[in-house]
């Protein structure tokens, strides 16, 4: 006799917040690049190049519409029209991202229907 499996739910124990003091926040993935680079638009309203994290390059896999976080990077010198970097460290599942909405956590500005492209 064959067992099915079971479908597993996932338990939240604890949810990844983006620690402002050193600069991270929620962002949107716009758009992919190829080569681990994504446009991303952040919860402060601006657009930068997001760049993955190598410590999660290879175990996360990063689709349109993701929520993330994010850490722009800060040594860069601005540039008239270019978009600035950042460092993509987090990304959401799907369980997390609806206790986050249920709770809300998540800026308005990042409402996946009314996101600026």
């Amino acid at each position: 006799m064959k067992k099915r499996r079971q479908p597993q739910t996932e338990n939240i124990g604890r949810v990844k917040f983006p620690r402002r003091r050193s600069g991270e926040m929620f962002a949107r993935i716009v758009d992919i690049y190829g080569n681990e680079r994504m446009r991303v638009f952040c919860e402060d309203g601006v657009a930068r190049i997001g760049r993955i994290r190598g410590k999660i390059k290879k175990r996360v896999w990063i689709r349109k519409g993701d929520l993330v976080v994010i850490n722009p990077w800060d040594w860069e010198t601005p540039v008239k029209d270019e978009l600035g970097k950042a460092e993509i460290s987090w990304r959401y599942t799907k369980s997390e991202i609806s206790w986050l909405s249920r709770n809300n956590k998540i800026p308005e500005i990042l409402d996946i229907n009314n996101l600026p492209i």
